[in-house]
């Protein structure tokens, strides 16, 4: 017997373009643009192969599923320069986890974090809406109930969290937030991250904060949850990190997607049950990656440039799609939402007519017609070097 949560998930959002555009074919001689996925184009640093062939002899050696003390130590300094944590903030050994791109342990965070039962009934795990897909999945897998929280132009893209009545916060064991958003960009600033904090403690829920795409912004550096954390750290007793997670990632931040590299952080009794659940069920770090990636977060340089890129890409998206399909520079992530009314014929016709792979906007979003937040609009991945990205949104802007 197989387990009938699996029936309650829908086929990948890649999996339905692939359905949706069989068949069709970009015009002859146009070569394809892939601006489906949020996969950078960027190359990684050159001490990164540097690193991973000098560590070549780690590959015959199983992997500690914490991660090095370097790595970790890394991934702590990391994070109080970033997020300008005091010096004592961060314990490395009880508040970071490796893990093996942020994916998995987001999904994972569910099942740590979902009780049998709560509030008298079945739990509730909080999701935006659109979202990204692995939130929906922890839900079901987990056994909750996954209530959907409206992230649309009306709120500004984020979750109006004081929309959400008290029955369902009684119920609520784990609320998913992703700031920059995927797909809209939308950044939560300070305060928003402390309220939803409060909220959460409140209500003995999980907060889980996906960062992945905190390094791409266009002017200022998106505020953090840790920082939330330590904002409220007068009014909580013990952890000050208490109800908290937050996820980040090198496939963003240093064009390294291929590494599956990444860390959880919070509170050091979740971090110690993502420990524990990890040691059943999930990949470790290998330890040449881990070498490159202690390298990768000790290097802010590389990431300026990075930065850069995507902004330059925003300004030629800017140039040639300005004043059309609801375009907008967004504060954060890389992703374009464009308001094409009809998200799936749209994503057809970009690829029939200019070779040009998008995502509908609908396949990232739950709701039945005018009530799905996604099926107007189109993601665009701004992946791709300058001079593609410009022949991109030149075939976009004459084909939409």
């Amino acid at each position: 017997m197989l387990n009938p949560a699996l029936d309650r998930l829908q086929d990948y959002p890649f999996a339905r373009l692939a359905k949706l555009i069989a068949g069709s074919d970009p015009p002859a001689g146009l070569k394809p643009i892939v601006m489906s996925i949020g996969e950078p184009q960027m190359n990684p640093p050159g001490f990164v192969p540097e690193i991973l062939q000098r560590e070549a002899a780690g590959w015959g050696k199983y992997p500690p599923a914490a991660g090095t003390p370097e790595l970790r130590r890394a991934i702590a300094g990391w994070l109080t320069r970033r997020y300008a944590l005091p010096a004592d903030a961060l314990d490395a050994d009880r508040n970071v986890f490796p893990v093996a791109g942020t994916r998995e342990a987001l999904f994972q965070a569910a099942l740590i974090a979902v009780p049998p039962e709560k509030g008298g009934g079945q739990p509730i795990v909080l999701s935006p809406n659109p979202f990204y897909q692995v939130y929906i999945g922890a839900g079901v897998m987990s056994g909750a109930e996954t209530v959907l929280m409206p992230a649309s132009a009306a709120n500004g893209f984020l979750p109006d969290l004081d929309a959400i009545d008290a029955s369902t916060w009684r119920r609520t064991a784990l609320v998913y937030i992703c700031t920059p958003a995927n797909p809209q960009g939308a950044v939560a600033d300070l305060d928003y991250l402390i309220h939803a904090l409060e909220l959460c403690r409140r209500h003995d829920a999980v907060l889980v904060i996906d960062e992945c795409y905190a390094e791409i912004y266009r002017e200022n550096p998106p505020a953090g949850g840790l920082q939330a954390a330590l904002a409220l750290k007068g009014k909580s007793t013990g952890d000050a990190f208490a109800n908290l997670l937050v996820f980040h990632s090198l496939s963003k931040r240093s064009s390294a997607p291929g590494l599956r590299s990444g860390f959880v952080a919070g509170e050091a009794r979740l971090i110690e049950l993502i420990g524990r659940l990890r040691s059943y069920g999930g990949a470790s770090v290998p330890l040449p990656v881990m070498a490159a990636s202690t390298a990768l977060w000790n290097d802010d340089a590389h990431v300026e440039a990075v930065r850069a890129r995507y902004n330059e890409n925003f300004d030629i998206a800017a140039r040639l799609l300005h004043n059309r399909h609801g375009f907008y520079r967004p504060a954060g992530g890389f992703f374009l939402w464009l308001d094409v009314g009809d998200s799936e014929a749209a994503t057809r016709r970009l690829w029939s007519e200019a070779g040009i792979k998008v995502l509908p906007g609908l396949y990232l979003a739950r709701g039945e017609g005018e009530a799905n937040p996604g099926r107007r609009y189109i993601r665009v991945a701004l992946v791709h070097d300058s001079d593609t990205t410009n022949e991109a949104m030149r075939r976009m802007a004459e084909t939409l």
